[in-house]
């Protein structure tokens, strides 16, 4: 099958069935170090970009995927403002650096009658045709913290990751129904420490579905996210310390832990209560509106959800 047009890559790459329909925080959708690695997030909701995307499926087990994208959705860089650049989600950019990504998936015991557990394993990557800032060094070799420093990052000649997802049902209820009881899921990626803000990213978690026969359609999960900063940040931070004179805390992760209920109320309409906490939130940035203080404080968020489907 092939697509050509305007498209995101958040819904065709890196998806594990068990935690993106699920949970809420968006990093169990396409993940954080997507986000802030890839200019301008990379090609996700809501900013599509020029692209085509194939998909081979040589049987009802196996698939292949590639696909192409422009590798800056709303353009001029890293700034964090992309939905301002591109408000709409419409630019049609073309004659940026592209970013290029594959995958294979093999799924097992889907069909109502097998007789094992069913599960997904898929396997990835992604290379970027751009260029990359250098997290640590200048264009002379020396730190971007020391004071002679000329403050123009090195350099470096493309970025890549690799990646792994499985989704696996620990526990089947009796009945038809594959994908009810107990199901666990596990996504982990790598990108170079040397010109990414986080180079290692993991999340596992474990879901109940449909185990009430008075609810069957109800569906409750635990969730961790970790995502680990560049050890070169932590290196710049301790040499803009040391030229500062004084004690800075060093950025080093970033650990989301999300507990959530899904109800379905009637077909079609649920209601989903939530719960996360966040630890070091922007991995233990200093607070920017008073870098006194040290790092941003913990965070627990409580929230609920209703969707309607008609």
């Amino acid at each position: 099958m092939l697509r050509v047009g305007q498209l995101a890559a958040d819904n065709q790459f890196f998806i594990s069935e068990f935690g993106n329909t699920l949970y809420i925080n968006s990093t169990f959708g396409w993940p954080t170090i997507f986000e802030e690695d890839l200019p301008s997030t990379g090609p996700n909701y809501p900013l599509a970009t020029p692209g085509v995307r194939l998909k081979v499926t040589p049987n009802d087990r196996l698939a292949l995927l590639a696909g192409l994208y422009d590798g800056d959705p709303a353009g001029a860089g890293f700034t964090g403002t992309e939905q301002i650049k591109d408000p709409a989600g419409l630019n049609f950019r073309v004659r940026d650096p592209p970013l290029l990504m594959a995958e294979a998936q093999y799924k097992y015991n889907q069909d109502k009658t097998a007789g094992g557990l069913a599960g997904t394993i898929k396997l990835g990557g992604w290379y970027h045709f751009g260029k990359f800032d250098d997290e640590f060094f200048d264009v002379d070799g020396k730190s971007l913290a020391d004071p002679s420093s000329s403050g123009v990052a090195r350099t470096h000649s493309g970025d890549y990751g690799i990646y792994g997802v499985i989704d696996q049902m620990l526990w089947r209820l009796p009945g038809d129904d594959p994908k009810k009881g107990v199901g666990a899921f596990a996504r982990a990626t790598f990108s170079p420490s040397d010109r990414n803000l986080i180079d290692l990213y993991a999340e596992a978690g474990v879901n109940f579905m449909g185990l009430w026969d008075k609810r069957p359609d109800d569906r409750f999960g635990l969730a961790e996210s970790f995502s680990q900063l560049s050890p070169s940040l932590r290196e710049l931070d301790l040499e803009k310390a040391f030229f500062e004179k004084t004690a800075l805390p060093l950025r080093d992760y970033e650990l989301v832990v999300e507990l959530t209920y899904q109800a379905q109320i009637v077909a079609g309409w649920t209601i989903q209560p939530d719960f996360q906490y966040i630890f070091h939130p922007g991995g233990g940035v200093i607070d920017p509106l008073n870098r006194f203080v040290g790092r941003i404080p913990d965070a627990a968020v409580f929230g609920v959800r209703t969707q309607i489907s008609f």
